[in-house]
């Protein structure tokens, strides 16, 4: 059993009388799951009795006066990619999450995949291709866009003769194509807030591909937390998505998308800064094993990314 305490005793007085302003919504392919996320999380600072001022981010972002704390629910592109927070620290607004490179780097998946290999982190064989090149390794294999999350734009590719069509459409989100050797395994997920890992989420999908339906239709997959596995299996799981987190240089909160092998073998996916956050999201489904409701987990959120930001 992992030591949960330091997050149950966080002290929350430092957020009495805060002003939150909840930046939800974004230009990428996420913002309708970012618009969940971000009602979600004001209704749940909201019930604990904080003025909360929501805006749905298009284009310009324009911060009301007496913004205390900018809560980011903005996932995938501009909200998880760096250029929200390098806009943030720019201006001195502090704001929940990591930093500008630590997001850069997470949300680039060919850039995370190298940083685990210097780092001994376990992660699928992979190369980076280009329009016009052919794949050097044979099917099956999974071709997916380097910045894109929730699924968005993965193929599965099973003989040579589905390799057009899927670079194709992978192409449609950018000028590069990451290609992973496929690794069969259970589908986990893995928090890590203030490196302290919470409860590993297992997640069953109905036709065994968590894919975006998957993930967003309601009945296509179950949910265990924590996840049904041996200790032994368990601890390596953590210890590997805590590694995974500090390899790419986060402090505050992430969320480790892993798979396990039959053989116990572990490949990390990726590594999201802007973990989903309506009451049945990953991460809030691992904090509920523990006690942590929704919104104690933002106020927790809060009080660290708070705590990071005066040290900077």
């Amino acid at each position: 059993m992992r030591n949960y305490q330091r997050l149950l005793q966080v002290d929350r007085s430092s957020l009495k009388g805060m002003h939150f302003v909840v930046l939800k919504g974004g230009p990428g392919k996420e913002r309708a799951i970012s618009l969940q996320s971000g009602a979600s999380v004001a209704d749940a600072l909201r019930s604990r009795q904080y003025y909360v001022t929501e805006i749905d981010v298009t284009k310009d972002l324009d911060l009301p006066k007496g913004t205390d704390l900018v809560f980011n629910t903005i996932h995938g592109t501009f909200g998880e990619d760096g250029c929200l927070q390098d806009l943030l620290e720019e201006r001195g607004v502090p704001f929940t999450g990591d930093g500008a490179a630590g997001c850069r780097l997470a949300f680039d998946k060919i850039l995370a995949k190298r940083r685990f290999v210097r780092a001994g982190i376990p992660t699928s064989p992979f190369e980076v291709l280009s329009s016009g090149e052919q794949p050097s390794f044979a099917p099956p294999f999974v071709l997916k866009p380097p910045c894109q999350g929730s699924s968005i734009g993965v193929h599965v590719v099973h003989n040579r003769q589905q390799i057009p069509l899927a670079m194709e459409n992978v192409l449609k989100y950018g000028d590069k194509v990451l290609l992973e050797s496929f690794f069969l395994g259970r589908e986990l997920t893995v928090s890590v807030v203030a490196n302290t890992v919470l409860p590993i989420v297992e997640i069953v999908s109905t036709n065994g591909v968590y894919s975006y339906e998957n993930k967003y239709v309601s009945g296509r997959s179950e949910y265990f937390a924590p996840a049904r596995l041996s200790s032994d299996h368990t601890a390596a799981t953590m210890d590997t998505a805590l590694a995974a987190h500090q390899a790419l240089g986060l402090q505050l909160c992430s969320r480790v998308d892993i798979l396990l092998s039959e053989e116990g073998r572990l490949n990390v996916l990726e590594v999201n800064t802007i973990p989903g956050m309506t009451p049945f999201s990953l991460m809030p489904r691992a904090a509920a094993a523990i006690g942590i409701d929704l919104s104690l987990l933002c106020e927790i959120i809060a009080v660290i990314s708070l705590q990071k930001w005066k040290k900077a």
